[in-house]
């Protein structure tokens, strides 16, 4: 026995040697060996990477990055890391992004690092020029109705979308032109990442083509057309009656939102819809009368997003889903599936939380809600932070909500941002001081350490072309009495300087399409200014 146990140790040895020697001094040449990467995506947009494995077992590390906008270092912009994975095999589910984002793949054995891809591999969905990737097909195997829904990838930046469908592949693929030869329909008056298409006028063709291009408030492109995508029609195929949740490009984020907002892709031609919140699934799929027992309700109109006017803080699971009805309230056709979020036990004294108004609870470019977490500065920070924002705010309703949305997770640091609505209204700026000076109050009286940020600057004209709405009073005037009171607290990040436009007077269009919200490069700004004043925060 204790030669068989001598034995054992022996080869045991040996492994553990030629392992060493294997890693640590190149017998194999692991450490230049390139990662082929490409990558695959199913019907419903969930990407995988895939690359060659290497000759060696080992685990393998994902780092994702993506880009920051360079304007804090000199115009070049940097690769910041934003999640990673583990995984034994040579595959990776891309989490769901809508910013481009780069993948840096290395191999790990027991005594280290073997090999890693110099070059981070760029998401295909982003590569240069812009064009949507479909996400939705439909082929002999799965055809279409005569009235499908489509589904993209979204294209950052985009107000809209033009959708072509066309009798036979386009004469160039790609660019910004409608086809001349095979153009059958096109609109332009699509606001989210998905449409349903009514076919009927085709009905007696067994196959069409159609593409996507992104556009801006101008209505000028954005990138190019996507690739031409050939249906498959079936007309016997059932059409869908009801609302596609759409939750296809739902980023991973640290925390739920606080107030959240459900969207979805309409159906054709209807522009009423009921939203329902619950907090089991409903007893019936794909039925058509509202629940007794549900918690919450609110109904749209001429929309593909619903904002929660309550706080969801309670832990556990809830369940929502949309209808569409008519001036009566009747269901037309049926219930969308069910879609749910979690939401988690409370933090007890998280690092941060950030709280104001619509710029912190997310959203921009118009047609992307606070839902779409890459219009949320908090996803580029370097550290987790509760959104704690709440859309339509005015600074004086953000001061009456602390009690009720702060002081239950009493976080170490509270970045407070609100009074961006009041620029463009008729309130004093000494109104919008006095209630900074309150939540600066609570913050004290509650061992919260409040961290302002300037308010930045809107741009009018864009404001009345994006909303229809005038902005009041000397708004510069104003802004500069708020942040110069913020510029004379303990704690504040000065936004103010980094948003202006090339006159110096405005925001600048790039960083905010509508002249009041931060779009991605705006959000990502943002969080680049936070993350270079660390200092600033309270460690635990």
């Amino acid at each position: 026995m204790k030669k068989f146990v001598l034995f054992v140790l022996l080869i045991g040895g040996f492994s553990t040697i030629w392992l060493y020697l294997t890693e640590r001094t190149g017998l194999l040449p692991l450490a230049d060996a390139n990662f082929d990467v490409y990558f695959t995506e199913d019907r419903n947009g969930s990407v995988t990477m895939h690359w060659n494995s290497l000759p060696y077992p080992c685990r393998y590390e994902v780092d994702c990055f993506f880009e920051t906008t360079g304007r804090l270092t000199n115009g070049v912009p940097k690769l910041r890391r934003i999640a990673s994975g583990s995984t034994k095999e040579a595959t990776f589910q891309v989490p769901p992004t809508s910013v481009p984002m780069f993948y840096q793949i290395s191999a790990y054995g027991i005594f280290g690092k073997l090999a890693g891809s110099l070059t981070p591999t760029v998401h295909p969905a982003y590569a240069q020029p812009y064009k949507p990737d479909i996400i939705l097909k439909y082929t002999e195997d799965a055809p279409a109705s005569l009235k499908p829904f489509f589904a993209w990838h979204p294209v950052p930046g985009a107000v809209c979308y033009e959708v072509e469908i066309l009798s036979a592949p386009p004469e160039k693929e790609g660019g910004v032109a409608l086809s001349n030869k095979n153009h059958l329909f096109s609109t332009q008056r699509v606001y989210t990442n998905g449409w349903q298409a009514d076919l009927t006028d085709w009905k007696n063709r067994q196959e069409l083509y159609w593409r996507v291009r992104a556009l801006t408030l101008e209505k000028k492109p954005i990138g190019e057309f996507s690739e031409t995508e050939k249906i498959i029609i079936n007309p016997s195929t059932p059409i869908p009656d009801a609302p596609l949740i759409n939750t296809f490009m739902d980023m991973p984020d640290n925390y739920p939102l606080l107030y959240p907002v459900y969207q979805w892709i309409p159906l054709n031609g209807i522009i009423r819809y009921e939203v329902e919140l619950l907090y089991s699934p409903p007893d019936a799929k794909y039925d058509k009368t509202p629940p007794p027992d549900r918690e919450w309700y609110h109904i749209a109109d001429d929309s593909f997003s619903c904002y929660d006017e309550y706080s969801r803080s309670d832990p556990g699971d809830y369940y929502w889903r949309v209808r569409a009805i008519d001036a009566n309230g009747n269901t037309i056709g049926r219930y969308s599936e069910t879609a749910t979020f979690h939401v988690p036990e409370t933090v007890n004294r998280p690092y941060a939380a950030a709280f104001g108004d619509s710029i912190t609870h997310g959203g921009g470019a118009l047609s992307y809600s606070p839902a779409n977490r890459e219009y949320d500065y908090m996803t580029y920070l370097d550290f987790p932070a509760l959104n704690l924002g709440r859309s339509g705010d005015r600074s004086k309703e953000t001061a009456l909500r602390f009690e009720e949305d702060v002081l239950p997770y009493h976080p170490y640091n509270l970045i407070v941002m609100t009074g961006s609505n009041d620029l463009r209204s008729d309130r004093p700026a000494e109104e919008i001081i006095n209630d900074l000076a309150t939540i600066r109050d609570k913050c004290i009286a509650n061992d919260i350490r409040p961290i302002f940020l300037t308010l930045m600057p809107i741009h009018p004209e864009n404001i009345y072309t994006a909303f229809r709405t005038e902005t009041y009073g000397d708004w510069r005037s104003k802004l500069s009495k708020i942040n110069a009171y913020i510029r004379k607290q303990e704690y504040y990040i000065d936004l103010e300087p980094y948003f202006y436009d090339n006159t110096k007077t405005k925001l600048d269009p790039v960083l905010g399409t509508d002249g009041l919200h931060p779009d991605i490069p705006g959000k990502m700004l943002m969080a680049e200014l936070i993350n270079a004043h660390r200092d600033l925060f309270r460690q635990p």
